[in-house]
């Protein structure tokens, strides 16, 4: 490495990022990425372990070591060429992903991580700024024609990857526009949509195609209103393989009393009704939070987004419930290294305000003239089933409460894709919903067609996306020519 003994020398340095109360009266991004020297300084802390687990809890597997060893030499055009050779999109991954590979460092034994998220946030962004990241037009077209259902971040990396081996690819896309959960699942002051938007120029300037406000299913779907309708006959006739990468997108419900009252949402449909507002600029008319007592049910990152997107509108107050018992504050890293560990995690949008409770679960909700008011919950306490071995739950007797709520947002994950699409395909099913395909080649039951993504393993990280979706690419290319140049 370039500097040997750069982990004793250098203590772990955080980005930078505005002030919460700076950073509530925008959407904007608020992370700032390091400087060269900070990078400089950061990188210097890689050390030479031997084993690089980091490659390894990184779900598209990037060669950390040597692109902090590039950074911590200023060599930042080839650091630039090692990431994207494993990453399609590093400026999402350096913005949203939870950075598993920080917490399988060998660094974090004992200490600090490596601040490996940040690295590349910072490749990535000069990179942009340098002109270095061009779009790369293959040398030859193969003749054949693929279909990728679904643009979030597996489908865009399967689309870039077979678009550069010179197949002829169509992306289609129910929303209106194209980044799937990227576009409308993620608030913009996480991933200000200008990040999704000149990748999406590079990859038509590399011949992919898009077809937004196209749905793929049957006509007589309710989901299909007001969309073009692709069959997947008519892509199974017109192109040589279809890919499915949609996301899981059925939420999962709470079925309590009050359900029904006007207030309750899914967490995506609040998320989603405000990236809208910001992408037309109607940010004066996406006040839905504001004033108002927030509760949001669900500890997870949607539920943080519902969070920060809530104080963004001036809610009075904001609170999120947790069903599951509050983690401890540190992991055992002897115990847990160098797998993703359990603790408390607290995120910028919590940092801007909000109460949080854990083994809370909710009863029911009160309302009058329609509209929820109140939340009843009680507190639950967890225990193993000797008979079983399973971890079970129990109401805490006494424990029950009520809270004012004006508006409670639905965040508790989601259970597997929209089943109306999988049904239309005819594809066999696992036992969570999802389509049945494996990872060696991602192929369905279905002739022609793959899946990858949150469609093939459930929800998961943008990380696991675009990992699924280089490698499904690689599937394709090797179905259509009998063999593939692509990595995997």
């Amino acid at each position: 490495m370039g500097k040997i003994t750069g982990f004793m020398e250098y203590q772990r340095l955080q980005e930078a990022s505005e002030a919460p109360q700076k950073r509530l009266k925008n959407w904007r991004e608020f992370v700032l990425h390091l400087s060269d020297d900070q990078s400089k300084q950061q990188a210097a802390r890689c050390m030479d372990c031997g084993i690089p687990f980091c490659n390894s809890g990184c779900p598209v597997n990037n060669i950390i070591p040597d692109w902090n060893d590039l950074v911590y030499r200023q060599e930042w055009r080839r650091a630039l060429h090692v990431l994207h050779s494993t990453n399609n999109f590093p400026e999402f991954t350096g913005r949203i992903c939870p950075a598993p590979c920080e917490a399988a460092c060998t660094l974090n034994i004992n200490s600090d991580a490596v601040g490996i998220k940040s690295i590349e946030h910072a490749i990535i962004d000069k990179g942009w700024a340098e002109g270095w990241v061009v779009p790369q037009v293959p040398a030859r077209k193969t003749g054949k024609k693929v279909a990728v259902v679904g643009s979030g971040p597996s489908g865009l990396a399967c689309a870039q990857q077979l678009a550069r081996a010179g197949h002829a690819v169509t992306v289609f896309e129910k929303s209106d526009r194209i980044g799937g959960l990227l576009r409308y699942g993620i608030p913009d002051f996480k991933l200000e949509k200008s990040q999704i938007d000149r990748r999406i120029s590079q990859m038509e300037a590399e011949g992919v195609e898009f077809a937004p406000s196209t749905y793929v299913g049957n006509a007589s779907d309710s989901v299909a209103d007001g969309l073009t309708v692709r069959t997947p006959k008519s892509l199974t006739d017109e192109f040589d393989a279809v890919v499915m990468t949609g996301g899981s997108e059925t939420p999962r419900d709470l079925p309590v009393p009050g359900r029904e009252l006007e207030g309750v949402y899914f967490a995506m449909d609040f998320l989603r009704q405000q990236n809208k507002a910001v992408a037309g600029d109607r940010l004066t008319k996406q006040t839905l939070a504001k004033g108002k007592h927030v509760v949001v049910i669900g500890g997870g990152d949607t539920g943080s987004d519902c969070v920060g997107t809530s104080n963004r509108h001036g809610a009075a107050s904001v609170t999120q419930f947790e069903l599951m018992p509050q983690p401890p504050e540190s992991e055992n890293k002897p115990l847990v290294w160098p797998y993703w560990p359990l603790k408390m995690r607290t995120s910028s949008s919590h940092e801007e305000g909000c109460e949080r409770d854990w083994s809370v679960t909710t009863k029911l909700l009160k309302g009058s003239n329609g509209k929820v008011e109140k939340l009843v919950g009680a507190r639950v306490e967890w225990f193993k089933d000797e008979a079983t071995g399973q971890m079970k739950m129990r109401e805490v007797e006494g424990s029950e409460f009520e809270i004012q709520a004006d508006l409670v947002l639905l965040a508790m994950g989601f259970v597997s894709p929209v089943q109306q699409v999988l049904d239309a395909f005819g594809v066999d099913r696992d036992a969570r919903g999802n389509v049945r395909a494996n990872t060696d080649d991602y192929r369905t039951n279905v002739d022609k067609v793959f899946a990858a993504g949150d469609m093939r393993r459930g929800q998961s990280l943008v990380v696991w996306a675009i990992r699924e979706g280089r490698q499904c690419a690689r599937s394709v290319d090797e179905y259509l020519m009998g063999a593939s140049e692509l990595p995997r």
